[in-house]
């Protein structure tokens, strides 16, 4: 059964394009990875700060292989600030919501 884990963001408005922009800098780093079936990354429209980073996997197991792999060392690693140092986190808080999938449905047709 798959499952689905929310990354909820908090952004101050002047870090917004930041997140982004940091985002779209590692676009493809989660793709290749096994059991991943999903991502998208949610923008509020109106009366929150709260991102929404949606991710889909095959199992638990997979997405934790992640965060102790690919995801853990894309946040470890270097910044590309000077000296070394990372850059100042985007959002000024986080919390991860975890679901299972017990049911869906796709566009029809196709």
């Amino acid at each position: 059964m798959s499952v689905v884990k929310i990354n909820v963001l908090s952004v101050p408005a002047e870090q917004r394009e930041t997140l982004e922009k940091r985002f779209a800098s590692r676009a493809h780093a989660v793709e290749n990875s096994d059991g991943f079936e999903w991502f998208e990354l949610l923008r509020p429209v109106e009366g929150t700060d709260t991102y929404l980073v949606y991710t889909r996997w095959r199992d638990d197991a997979s997405f934790q292989a992640w965060m102790e792999g690919p995801m853990k060392a894309a946040h470890q690693g270097g910044g590309g600030a000077e000296g070394g140092e990372r850059p100042k986190p985007a959002a000024s808080g986080s919390t991860l919501w975890s679901f299972e999938v017990v049911q869906q449905a796709g566009p029809k047709g196709a």
